[in-house]
């Protein structure tokens, strides 16, 4: 399997962009915290989570198709699959919990730390209720998909609201590292 270092140089190569690593690391975080609560490859959905859009900065009309081929070129389809699925209108089937993990935590993570960076105090005190009441304000963050939002916590099979205060709990405990 490839290693977090294996990961992180990949994504070295073909991104530079700050808020794009920064929001790689958030979702890298989140996925290594649901791997941990569900049982399963901490290391695996961490380096999910971190490449699943390591090619957009630097082939974005092709993305993720990409990043996808070098990692099965590294033999790494689960992790393929699951990069090559977290957006609902590219129709790859769901067929894992890795699949569905990713798709359930970049959109809304990403949110989340838009939420955090109009807040005098960041993450300390923000609460899902404040950003489950963002999310219906369409102008807020508008490039976040809401459909993808809410269709990723469905099919993880997870309370929206216990999500959000999932990923808060997890970003809070990183909020120096992550600049919120």
């Amino acid at each position: 399997m490839i290693t977090l270092t294996e990961a992180r140089q990949l994504l070295a190569e073909m991104t530079k962009s700050a808020s794009l690593l920064r929001h790689m690391r958030t979702v890298e975080l989140v996925m290594e915290a649901y791997a941990d609560k569900f049982g399963e490859s901490k290391e695996e959905w961490a380096v999910a989570g971190l490449l699943h859009d390591a090619d957009y900065e630097v082939h974005p009309e092709q993305h993720p198709g990409v990043i996808v081929q070098k990692l099965r070129d590294a033999g790494e389809e689960k992790i393929a699959h699951a990069i090559s699925a977290h957006y609902t209108k590219w129709n790859v089937p769901y067929t894992n919990q890795l699949d569905k993990a990713l798709l359930a935590c970049d959109e809304i993570t990403g949110f989340i730390v838009a939420c955090c960076q109009v807040r005098p105090d960041g993450i300390a005190t923000l609460e899902s209720k404040s950003v489950i009441k963002r999310l219906k304000d369409k102008s807020f963050a508008a490039k976040v998909d809401r459909e993808e939002v809410y269709k990723g916590a469905e099919l993880l099979g997870v309370d929206l609201q216990e999500h959000i205060a999932f990923i808060i709990d997890v970003l809070r405990r990183n909020r120096a590292e992550l600049g919120i």
